[in-house]
């Protein structure tokens, strides 16, 4: 399958489920509680990723980096659901960069 059908398919799953009941649903709970919650826990999630990939230079394991970076992408597109976005402007973002140099690209956004 396809990254695009996966993105796809969540999408899908986390739209039914940000209408369902927040005592049912982590999703339903999270967009209950607002913006700055979600994006909390897109800052503990993006940590997580820093400490396990850390760990994982370490120790070659690389089980934690996988689980923890799945969890990651899975709260930005909590995040950007609730922005009323999805994955397909995201892909198409990167799409847009693809072949160019990252150094071109970073120098154009003035970064």
């Amino acid at each position: 399958m396809a990254v695009s059908e996966v993105l796809q398919q969540l999408e899908q799953v986390l739209a039914q489920r940000r209408l369902a009941d927040p005592r049912e649903s982590y999703v339903a709970s999270l967009h209950q509680q607002g913006l700055n919650k979600i994006l909390e826990k897109v800052g503990e999630e993006a940590v997580e990723v820093i400490l396990a990939a850390r760990d994982c230079a370490d120790s070659n394991e690389r089980a934690a980096l996988i689980e923890e970076t799945a969890d990651l992408w899975f709260h930005c597109l909590v995040m950007l659901s609730h922005l009323d976005s999805d994955s397909t402007a995201v892909l198409a973002e990167l799409e847009r960069r693809f072949g160019n140099s990252g150094l071109d690209e970073r120098a154009s956004r003035g970064a």
